[in-house]
């Protein structure tokens, strides 16, 4: 027996059933279009007895605007990463934007997936701080298609940027290490790879000079640890790597939670370290782990949230408006006290 053949509802359908012309149903659709509320609730009524979903598609072909935007990231397993994936697709989702996820991970598939969103005449491109290089980010500038970056360096004409103040964590985690009494400091993260690992070190670096000016006890330099990446299996070979030594340090600053939760793992384990007896921690991000009894984590909070809201203005703003000098957003930190850094 032959299928049913099944046919779209379209809006000339609408038009007929709500006694409308096919503008108007189109307008009804429209936030911005002018039409008489009466009009708008009857073409509505018609759209939901006849199940009519808008084309967004052929809108948009008219429109030549697109409303789908893509949005390249990596490290999908990392909990900082993940919460802030889901507050860009919220953002965007609040500007009625489809967002459509890259995986930058797989250095294989990540030029065939980015020539996919060219394909799809994308409205725009956010990337976040696990994303490929800058040079990607070039072909969609030289077709005029908005880049908004989130914590990467702000080194590419033509592309906004939106940044957390690494500057001003790292000089509230040396603080902290330093008033809860510790004299030997050290910094763990990818100071190489990493934007964040870079301004974090260079922040806690120089908030440590300003310090010692003024204070007696801090004799030794900061010891710098550069680690591949941020996650928990490289905090726990820092924690091998520095608390081997005999002179190890007694306040580290992490650059992100899950360093220095394997970093604190270890220091317990492997070395009978007591935190923040022995060992004073501060890590970054704020991640759920960090609030756990047994870390209890004194760390630097992202704002995920005002990060996927701004770097969505900023794109909504070249989506509108393409040329213009490259703009940097920096986003406020907040210091969460609990107890690996008393």
């Amino acid at each position: 027996m032959p299928k049913k053949q099944t046919s779209w509802v379209t809006a000339a359908d609408v038009a007929r059933h709500a006694g409308v012309s096919r503008s108007a149903v189109s307008r009804a659709f429209s936030p911005t279009a002018s039409i008489a509320p009466e009009t708008r609730a009857r073409v509505m009524e018609a759209a939901r007895a006849l199940g009519y979903q808008v084309n967004l598609i052929a809108r948009e072909m008219i429109m030549q605007r697109s409303s789908m935007i893509g949005v390249v990231t990596a490290g999908f397993e990392n909990p900082f990463r993940a919460k802030l994936l889901a507050q860009i697709i919220a953002a965007l989702g609040g500007h009625k934007l489809t967002p459509i996820v890259v995986n930058a991970e797989d250095p294989v598939q990540i030029q065939q997936s980015l020539d996919t969103l060219l394909s799809y005449r994308i409205g725009g491109i956010i990337m976040t701080s696990a994303s490929p290089p800058l040079g990607l980010a070039r072909q969609y500038l030289e077709g005029e298609i908005p880049v908004v970056m989130i914590n990467r360096a702000s080194n590419l004409p033509g592309a906004d940027v939106v940044v957390s103040d690494n500057a001003a964590g790292a000089a509230l985690a040396a603080q902290l290490l330093i008033d809860a009494g510790a004299t030997h400091l050290a910094f763990v993260g990818p100071t190489k790879p990493s934007y964040n690992g870079k301004a974090r070190c260079t922040g806690f670096l120089r908030a440590v000079r300003q310090i010692a000016h003024r204070h007696d006890a801090l004799g030794r330099p900061v010891e710098t640890h550069s680690t591949p990446t941020d996650t928990y299996e490289c905090g726990v070979a820092a924690a091998h790597a520095l608390l081997s030594r005999n002179a190890r340090p007694d306040g580290v600053f992490c650059s992100s939670d899950l360093l220095a939760l394997g970093f604190i793992d270890t220091a317990r384990r492997h070395f009978s370290l007591r935190v923040p007896e022995d060992l004073r921690v501060v890590g970054f991000d704020d991640i759920p782990a960090a609030s756990y009894d047994n870390y209890r984590l004194t760390t630097i909070a992202q704002d995920t949230y005002a990060l996927a809201n701004t770097a969505t203005e900023l794109l909504i703003d070249r989506m509108n408006a393409f040329s213009g000098a490259s703009r940097t957003r920096v986003v406020p930190i907040t210091g969460v006290i609990r107890k690996s850094c008393d």
